[in-house]
This record gives C-alpha cells, sequence and structure tokens, in this order.
C-alpha cells in the first residue's frame, strides 16, 4: 500500500474512543504500518466531543486528518457522525452507532436534537453502516464494550485477519474484560454482515 489511509473515530468523552484508537492502532502497527495517532480530548469529562485521527500508510508525516479526507469515520454517536461529515471524503464510509446522547444545548432546551440524521447522512451521499452498539455491548454484558462492537463491524470488510484483530484486543484491553470484549467484537462482527 502506497497510499495513506486515514480514519476517525468521533464520539462524546466516556464512550471508550481512546481505547478504541488503540486497538486500532495496535492491530495496524502488527501489520506493519507506520502509523501516527492523535488524540483531541475537548471537554471529554464533560460529555463534550471526542476526536481521534488514525492514519497509516507506508510512510505517515502527520496524524491531522483535514475536511474531505478520511476514508472512514467511526461513530459513537448520531450526532458526532453529523458533526464530523465534513472530514468525510468523497466514496468515503460511516460506521454510527445508532445512539442518541444530548449535548448540553439539548438539555437546557437552547437546541432541539436533529430528527432523523441517519437518513440525512445518506441523503448528503454518505456511505453508512448503523449499529445498535450500546444494545450488542449489553447483550455481551456491559454497555461499556459498545466501542469493540464498533470495532468488531470495522473488522468485517476482511481488510485485516480476525486474528490480527484478536491479538489487538487481547495487548490492549486488560484480562479480566477480554472475554467480555471478545463477545462484544463479535457480535459486531456477526452484525455487519
Amino acid at each position: 500500500m502506497n497510499e495513506t489511509r486515514c480514519i476517525m473515530i468521533v464520539g462524546v468523552g466516556g464512550q471508550g474512543t481512546l481505547l478504541a484508537s488503540r486497538i486500532l492502532g495496535n492491530l495496524l502497527t502488527g501489520a506493519g504500518y507506520d502509523v501516527k495517532v492523535s488524540e483531541i480530548h475537548g471537554m471529554s469529562q464533560r460529555g463534550g466531543s471526542v476526536v481521534t485521527y488514525v492514519k497509516y500508510g507506508r510512510k505517515v508525516y502527520s496524524p491531522v486528518i483535514d475536511r474531505g479526507e478520511a476514508d472512514l469515520i467511526l461513530c459513537f454517536e448520531r450526532l458526532e457522525a453529523a458533526r464530523w461529515l465534513p472530514w468525510l471524503r468523497k466514496g468515503g464510509r460511516m460506521i454510527v452507532n445508532d445512539q442518541r446522547i444530548d449535548p448540553m444545548p439539548v438539555i437546557t432546551g437552547a437546541m432541539s436534537y436533529p430528527d432523523d440524521i441517519l437518513a440525512r447522512l445518506r441523503a448528503l451521499g454518505a456511505d453508512v453502516t448503523a449499529v445498535d452498539a450500546l444494545g450488542l455491548a449489553c447483550q455481551a454484558g456491559s454497555a461499556k464494550a459498545a466501542n469493540v462492537v464498533l470495532l468488531g463491524v470495522l473488522s468485517a470488510d476482511g481488510a485485516f485477519p480476525e486474528e490480527a484483530w484478536q491479538a489487538a484486543l487481547a495487548e490492549e484491553v486488560k484480562p479480566k474484560f477480554l472475554e467480555l470484549n471478545r463477545r462484544a467484537f463479535a457480535l459486531g462482527r456477526s452484525a455487519a454482515v
């Protein structure tokens, strides 16, 4: 692979976006790529927007992803998918956790949560795969595993062998939570088929 690939992981604080970026970075490094990861926390402690850039290729010089450059955006919440759509390249893909988390302006009544976000994204030309990652994570044993469900969905594209994903999980997830996360990963992978 000569070109650089760009992945964004977007969500709100507390959803596990940073763990997801570490698992993905581990997978890509293990596959022999030069990988650059940049984490932008924002107001993560207060449920604010969190974004991580992951770039990989033969040689990567900067982790920054500009508007229109992302090949894939892994979205942990619907509104975050809408917020970061301008960063998706034409023909790029979004994997979206079909979950609603109200931001502070919605909670205070200053704004309303937009209706039909997924339909709007598709109408704008985005290739959207939506999944109930929270529901699948709960089925696996913990709502906190929604991040790994989304990685399972991503893994179904076959770009990397499942064994490599499993090795990356084992490297980044604490042993006492590994089996739960393996179940979450498998449920996400099955949901993508």
